[in-house]
């Protein structure tokens, strides 16, 4: 079954959909008996890297999952999969909008994510994560249902403190290239808060470091991505700066992991709370071990480092590890041939279209 023509606001029902909503099912083929009622879940930004991995697990633990993506960077592509999975919907929405559906949680990851895509409409951008909030926050409060803001590490800006506790407020510019995304993000957990004290919404705020694995856009100017894109085409790897500057790679599944713990936790664990890897590495040691794992002939060249662009970035997940058991387990060798993987798969597509 492909996906069907749709406008905004409208709703793709797979087959026999409307007779299994909210009912019990069975947690394997062998037919053992589920441990827990089926919920209904909305997933905003669910045709995403993150928001399609986040489908497929709820899916699989056997929960009715509503897609909710106006596709401007999600593709039809990361959800196509799970079109014939009579448990799954799609509405293509903009979350700038208000939505009215009845579900018992909430997973709210509608937002563009990499500077290409964040700053390509800076305003829009803002309206997303604030407007967007607004709407959620809204919905949640008339159906009382729980909801999940997935925030950022760019909270923390460029960080003078490091690694980075929740606790640190953080040095961010609020008027550069990158505040529409990092002052939008800020904003939404102010507002989650709000609503947390005003109107007793049960909420779960997680901070989301950087974070790689299949499903990325490949033109989506983040490092993994890029890096491993250039590095099959065997054009000259980009480094922006002298390659110093750290990042801390999360492989998606261990992300979507700490997600649904944290939001499984108990009603007085609102987080913030850090979910990324807390292993360092600097941008020139990824690039280099990108081209080991391609076998690649790529060049790395140097460019001029962006405004803003943060020094080191690193969690503290000191707070995850004590309140929800969690940490990534994932190596960085094993995630990069994992997306490496899925990126050949990707190429070789287009070259044969």
């Amino acid at each position: 079954m492909g996906i069907f023509p749709i406008t905004m606001g409208s709703i793709v029902y797979p087959k026999t959909l409307a007779e299994r909503i909210l009912t019990q099912r069975r947690s394997s083929a062998e037919g053992d008996e589920m441990k827990h009622t089926s919920k209904k879940i909305l997933v905003t930004g669910g045709g995403g890297f993150l928001g399609s991995h986040l489908c497929e697990r709820l899916l699989k633990d056997g929960h009715d999952v509503i897609c909710v993506d106006n596709f401007f960077t999600g593709t039809r592509r990361n959800i196509l999969h799970l079109m014939e999975n009579p448990y799954f919907e799609v509405i293509r929405h903009d979350v700038t909008f208000p939505l009215y559906v009845e579900v018992n949680e909430i997973y709210n990851l509608a937002c563009p994510a990499s500077p290409i895509h964040y700053q390509y409409n800076p305003v829009k951008t803002i309206k997303t994560s604030v407007h967007g909030a607004i709407n959620m926050l809204g919905l949640a409060k008339r159906i009382r249902a729980r909801i999940f803001q997935a925030s950022t590490s760019e909270i923390y800006g460029d960080p003078s403190v490091h690694p980075q506790p929740e606790g640190y407020w953080g040095h961010v510019n609020p008027i550069g290239l990158r505040s529409c995304y990092d002052e939008g993000k800020r904003c939404a957990e102010t507002l989650f808060f709000d609503y947390y004290r005003q109107h007793r919404l049960q909420i779960k705020v997680g901070r989301i470091f950087n974070t790689y694995g299949p499903k990325m856009h490949p033109n989506d100017g983040r490092v993994v991505s890029n890096f491993i894109v250039q590095a099959l085409q065997n054009q000259p790897i980009t480094i922006y700066g002298d390659g110093s500057q750290t990042r801390s790679f999360c492989y998606v599944d261990d992300l979507i992991e700490g997600i649904v713990r944290f939001m499984a936790s108990p009603d007085d664990f609102t987080g913030p709370v850090n979910l990324g890897n807390p292993t360092e590495f600097t941008i020139l040691e990824l690039a280099r071990r990108i081209l080991d794992l391609t076998g690649s002939r790529s060049e790395i060249v140097f460019r001029a480092l962006p405004s803003d662009d943060p020094q080191q970035r690193q969690p503290d997940i000191r707070l995850a590890r004590e309140r929800l058991g969690w940490e990534p387990r994932v190596p960085l060798a094993e995630g990069l041939a994992k997306t490496i993987a899925y990126f050949e798969a990707l190429l070789r597509g287009w070259n044969k279209g």
